[in-house]
């Protein structure tokens, strides 16, 4: 059940017939391969039967409701947590929003200045709300759901004409398993944002949703070996991971790691790492074990127990495996 909260949406109207826009660009045949919103907007009109210029309440979902929806994200919410500190700390001065949405596009979570929260709030970017593409229409949450991929959605190819006056930057986090786990979102309604700065802020909340989704993966194989792999832990490809158990079978893998390894759910628990990876055990394994240890390493800053705890052995099986790896060790 949803509380209704009547709220006037306090964005600036826009200043062109938005309506008649999106008519023109959903019924032209050409505007899909000119206008990359064009397919949201499409989907949006045809598919979820919205209408671009209707007023709508802002309306939050019920407080039982939403704490069902929080448990249900629970890690990758606390996990999350710093992270979006961090990006806030970052993009508060510019007076933007942070949001963390679950995989259904509801807001769980929100960090903005106190001064900026009367106008997010007042436009629907709140938590218990919901800006699933079927919701709001193309908007940098719901759209970034629908394609599976970073978008930024700048001012008026928002799809809500009373949506056109922000502008929002998405990225998404897959799960442990490939799946979409939710998005980050920074979102901003100033008029004075510039597109230089809006790609710069795009890049930082991918970057955010990667360090999510790594640590995420992490946490859900916690004391399996983690391997990285492809371009590195986080490629341009998206978190390249691998987690394997004691006895170098590939128990897990993140979404761009089964992409580019063309790794399906059945090999899952079944496949040797040193044939997925198509190295040989006694040489090339070794190597990549090697220089797995010598990241924990770097990452616990040279502290052994700690090293050994991420890669889930014993501090005796890490020298051991350090000295037989001829790594060395202080």
């Amino acid at each position: 059940m949803r509380q209704h909260r009547q709220i006037s949406r306090g964005m600036a109207a826009p200043r062109r017939d938005h309506g008649a826009i999106v008519q023109a660009v959903v019924s032209s045949k050409s505007a899909a391969g000119q206008a990359g919103f064009a397919a949201s907007w499409r989907r949006s009109l045809i598919h979820h039967k919205l209408d671009p210029v209707a007023q709508i309440p802002v309306e939050r979902l019920a407080q039982q409701d939403m704490q069902r929806r929080r448990e249900r994200a629970g890690l990758m919410m606390s996990i999350a947590a710093p992270v979006l500190d961090r990006l806030a700390r970052a993009a508060g001065d510019a007076g933007c929003a942070v949001l963390l949405s679950d995989a259904g596009g509801l807001i769980l979570d929100e960090r903005l200045r106190d001064g900026d929260a009367v106008d997010f709030h007042a436009s629907g970017l709140v938590s218990g709300a919901d800006w699933s593409e079927s919701r709001e229409g193309t908007n940098g949450i719901g759209t970034c759901l629908a394609e599976a991929r970073p978008i930024t959605v700048w001012r008026d190819q928002h799809f809500r004409a009373g949506n056109t006056a922000l502008t929002c930057m998405g990225a998404p986090i897959f799960g442990a398993t490939g799946e979409l786990a939710g998005v980050i979102d920074v979102s901003s309604a100033r008029s004075d944002m510039t597109e230089g700065y809006a790609r710069l802020v795009a890049l930082t909340v991918q970057d955010a949703a990667h360090r999510i989704e790594a640590d995420l993966f992490r946490a859900t194989h916690d004391g399996a070996r983690i391997l990285s792999t492809g371009g590195g832990e986080t490629a341009s490809q998206g978190v390249m991971l691998l987690a394997i158990d004691r006895d170098d079978l590939v128990i897990g893998a993140t979404r761009a790691a089964r992409r580019h390894l063309d790794l399906q759910d059945g090999q899952i628990g079944k496949l040797p790492a040193a044939d997925l990876l198509e190295i040989d055990a006694a040489k090339g394994l070794e190597e990549a074990q090697r220089s797995e240890m010598a990241r924990a390493l770097a990452r616990s800053g040279g502290n052994v127990s700690a090293a050994a705890r991420e890669l889930g052995i014993g501090r005796a099986t890490f020298y051991r495996k350090a000295k037989a790896l001829a790594l060395t060790v202080s």
